[in-house]
């Protein structure tokens, strides 16, 4: 039986160059029904606690967490902000904090990327997600950083041998760990 994989980029840039990465990553798997979602399609209000009271928990952070919970993986492809998460990403993690205890990733399998424009070699919001997601209910199998996204990448994929090789070894944990799920 084929595995479910939800994949997104974690920006709200309609031309987001992680959605792509995400997006690549999930067609690059074995076996697996991918579903790439944008968050344009889950559009929510600042969150404030305020708020929350008032209308309780928006639909479309319900819809969002209920498309985790149905997956049997997730691939997120981080865009980094000013050095963290965009604020389209983590408004969307703040509403879905509240619908669980905080268990927002449900202890799926992630296989958890970051992409830029930018050649550093390593980014910091992978680094913070790292530390941050287990305590949300990540459950991180894989990680990888893509620098220099329009030097690298191509419609065909990652073009640098070595930052392919790389990303193929991350890609194979994911995988392996995807086979052995039952």
């Amino acid at each position: 039986m084929k595995k479910k994989v939800l994949a997104f980029g974690a920006s709200n840039s309609r031309n987001s160059i992680n959605k792509k990465f995400a997006a690549f990553a999930g067609r690059s798997l074995e076996d697996v029904e991918l579903s790439v979602v944008d968050l344009n399609d889950f559009e929510l209000p600042l969150y404030s606690f305020d708020l929350e009271r008032e209308t309780g928990v928006h639909d479309n952070a319900i819809q969002f967490f209920n498309a985790i919970k149905q997956s049997d993986a997730v691939i997120i492809s981080l865009a980094e902000y000013n050095g963290l998460h965009t604020s389209a990403f983590k408004n969307l993690w703040d509403w879905m904090s509240r619908i669980d205890n905080m268990n927002i990733w449900s202890k799926k399998p992630m296989l958890l990327l970051s992409t830029s424009p930018s050649k550093r070699p390593e980014s910091n919001v992978i680094n913070v997600s790292r530390q941050l997601f287990p305590y949300f209910g990540a459950n991180i199998i894989a990680s990888y950083h893509l620098p220099s996204f329009n030097h690298f990448f191509s419609e065909d994929g990652i073009i640098d041998e070595d930052q392919r090789n790389a990303f193929d070894m991350e890609k194979k944990k994911f995988q392996e760990h995807l086979n052995n799920l039952n």
